[in-house]
């Protein structure tokens, strides 16, 4: 089986194409996503509460601890740990330009699923072998032909090597008939990147994190998942995002965080108290462009 390398594009580049080619190849690079000067600064406002980290998984199931890796940490809230994720990171125009031509013609809006640092370790064995999607399992049923139902950015905050672990991605697995079919590791390729570039990839290929055969590399990445705003996010982040941290945000940036109400088409509202918008109840100001549009589609 002759496995071709992913795409790579530029982050200037015209978001119409890069969205084009994602759907074609299921997955691509994006190079210089962020500036050296941002995962500079993102890397050192994360030092400190990855250090205070233990390596492996929280969780208290043995398949689900097996799956975050013994040697990687997974930091979440990065919300909260980072300004420059929260104010430039989750307000990227490329990000939103893409989200919007692959969310839009289905859902309308989106919002966000999970963002994790993930950090491997010298020693940690390759990820079993997964499709993102899979937690709305009516997605994977449907197959190739569903809607999108999440993407996931996830920028190099390290030089991403074969050997400290890249994430490895089975090209074109999104067009499978059966995504039963997780393919195996001998289908994978490694996604090598410079720090700042980005993999941006559908949430029906199959992927996984690499084995870091280094003796003392960490490869870290951080990872954030846009998702249909008709879904359940993996974080609850209006629980765990203090109010006067998502008063500093725009509008856009905190419906995306889930502190306003979700207007998916077709839908009188979502997320709302006695069908009113959720941020007026919590006290916050202005209104977010692309929801009005939506709502004006509904009347």
């Amino acid at each position: 089986m002759t496995l071709h390398p992913l795409p790579h594009v530029s982050a200037t580049d015209d978001p119409e194409r890069i969205t084009h080619t994602l759907r074609e190849a299921g997955a691509l690079v994006i190079e210089g996503l962020l500036s050296r000067a941002q995962v500079k600064e993102l890397n050192n406002e994360l030092d400190r509460p990855l250090e205070a980290m233990t390596s492996g998984s929280k969780h208290n199931v043995d398949i689900i601890k097996d799956f975050h890796g013994q040697n990687t940490k997974r930091l979440t809230n990065v919300t909260t740990h980072s300004k420059i994720f929260r104010h430039q990171v989750i307000e990227n125009e490329l990000v939103h330009a893409v989200a919007e031509r692959v969310f839009y013609k289905d859902s309308g809006t989106y919002w966000l699923g999970a963002t994790q640092v993930i950090q491997i370790g010298p020693g940690n064995k390759a990820q079993v072998l997964h499709r993102d999607q899979d937690q709305f399992p009516i997605f994977s049923l449907l197959g190739s032909k569903a809607p999108e139902a999440t993407i996931n950015f996830l920028i190099a905050l390290t030089d991403f090597t074969e050997e400290n672990g890249a994430t490895r991605v089975i090209p074109g697995s999104h067009l499978w008939e059966d995504y039963s079919d997780m393919g195996s590791q001998d289908q994978t390729l490694p996604v090598t990147m410079k720090a700042g570039d980005a993999i941006l990839m559908s949430g029906k290929t199959v992927h996984g994190g690499g084995e870091n055969k280094t003796a003392d590399e960490h490869r870290r990445g951080l990872s954030f998942a846009l998702q249909c705003s008709y879904l359940t996010p993996e974080e609850a982040n209006p629980f765990i995002i203090g109010l006067e941290t998502v008063k500093q945000l725009s509008p856009r940036a905190q419906r995306i965080l889930g502190f306003r109400s979700q207007f998916p088409k077709l839908s009188p509202g979502l997320w709302q108290s006695d069908f009113s918008e959720i941020a007026d109840v919590i006290g916050l100001s202005g209104d977010d462009s692309a929801l009005e549009r939506l709502r004006c589609e509904t009347v």
